[in-house]
């Protein structure tokens, strides 16, 4: 395999896409690159191979030139990201509403304890991302299943699975928001349905959007709070740039509460804000406001990326059956053809040398897909479908 370094560079540098070759990125420490050994693949956890942001990367430089390593203050973050939000979704949260929080997970678990009691039921809608039933365990409250809808080749929300399950007591909902693993953008009549039910109910709406800024180019994001409805106007947001700028482990992201929303949901506890990286404010502070033209450089990149996985597929594993998400650097697989088993992933890691995640701790629905990463290199993802295609077990399924 030829490794390679992928620049979506026109000559400003502000919009220079480097995706790092395999060699370089094996001496990375992160969870990604350290949980396998060398001979295996790793196309798995959401995190993208790629060079940071030369503002970013500007920006923690000069932090540790200062010595720049002290305790987290928020900064100019939540004004920046409401200027990004302005321009990009028509619509601008209030920074006096903004909270900082050490990442979305931990936020979300936050609000539940501020905003629910101990038991209450907290709907969800896998395939979702796992995280989501774990904290909703971890906040002392009962994880409630509305699995999603396919409708032809998309998902949608079950708002009749939503209507029973308000209706059965739940307290809150946790909507993925583009939604993740299935790359989904909800419309503006979908989301206006959830809003309103909430409303019937009285059921807290927390929405996770950290994903919102990789949607496909011609594909907007809605954010959950800019409805002019009641439930929005109570909710709580969640952003970061940790996924569209790759910067999770600087451990920051931002609560975004409604006009409407409790006191409690409005400024976090300073024992939740403090957990922030001041890192991770000073990136992101870069991200939002010098980083656009860098990261249009890399949606237009992970489209390319969508494509070349559909081509690799029709080619060498024409049983798999992908659906070219409208967000995310994720692809959700069905490879229920394969007779794999419910964890294909499992079966190719162990075969194929190719560590892709599991769809079955996604919950129902999960069974015999596997969520590939498509943050990286084409050079990876054609090497890692190479490797797919000679799973011994696969026979007919090989070009």
């Amino acid at each position: 395999m030829d490794d390679d370094v992928t620049s979506s560079s026109d000559g400003d540098r502000s919009s220079d896409v480097t995706f790092l070759p395999l060699d370089e990125l094996r001496h990375r420490r992160s969870v990604k690159w350290r949980t396998y050994d060398d001979e295996v693949l790793p196309l798995w956890v959401a995190e993208m191979d790629v060079a940071p942001a030369p503002a970013i990367a500007d920006a923690l430089r000069t932090a540790v030139r200062r010595g720049d390593t002290g305790y987290v203050h928020r900064g100019a973050l939540p004004e920046r990201y409401a200027a990004f939000s302005a321009d990009h979704y028509g619509w601008a949260p209030a920074p006096s509403r903004t909270s900082l929080v050490p990442d979305v997970m931990a936020g979300i678990a936050a609000a539940l304890r501020l905003a629910t009691a101990p038991g209450d039921g907290v709907v969800i809608n896998p395939p979702v991302y796992p995280p989501f039933r774990e904290f909703i365990g971890y906040a002392g409250r009962e994880p409630v299943e509305v699995p999603l809808l396919r409708d032809g080749e998309r998902y949608t929300i079950d708002l009749d699975g939503l209507d029973h399950a308000f209706a059965d007591g739940a307290a809150a909902y946790l909507l993925c928001s583009p939604h993740n693993p299935t790359g989904s953008v909800w419309t503006r009549e979908q989301l206006t349905a959830v809003a309103d039910l909430a409303a019937r109910y009285e059921v807290l709406v927390l929405a996770d959007e950290v994903h919102a800024p990789l949607t496909r180019h011609g594909v907007g994001h809605l954010p959950f709070l800019s409805l002019d409805r009641p439930a929005a106007q109570r909710a709580v947001a969640f952003v970061a740039a940790s996924k569209a700028w790759n910067l999770p482990g600087l451990k920051t992201a931002l609560a975004l509460a409604g006009p409407d929303a409790r006191r409690s949901l409005c400024e976090f506890p300073q024992q939740v804000q403090i957990q922030t990286g001041l890192f991770g404010v000073i990136a992101a502070v870069a991200a939002f406001s010098e980083g656009v033209s860098w990261l249009s450089a890399l949606r237009t990149h992970l489209d390319a990326n969508h494509r070349l996985l559909a081509e690799l597929l029709a080619a060498h594993l024409p049983s798999l059956h992908h659906d070219t998400p409208e967000a995310t650097y994720l692809a959700w697989v069905d490879c229920r053809h394969l007779g794999l088993g419910d964890d294909p992933a499992a079966s190719l890691l162990a075969h194929s040398d190719v560590a892709l995640t599991s769809g079955t701790p996604f919950g129902a629905g999960g069974r015999g897909f596997v969520r590939i990463n498509l943050g990286t290199s084409a050079a990876l993802i054609t090497e890692a479908v190479r490797r797919m295609s000679r799973h011994p077990q696969l026979g007919e399924n090989r070009s």
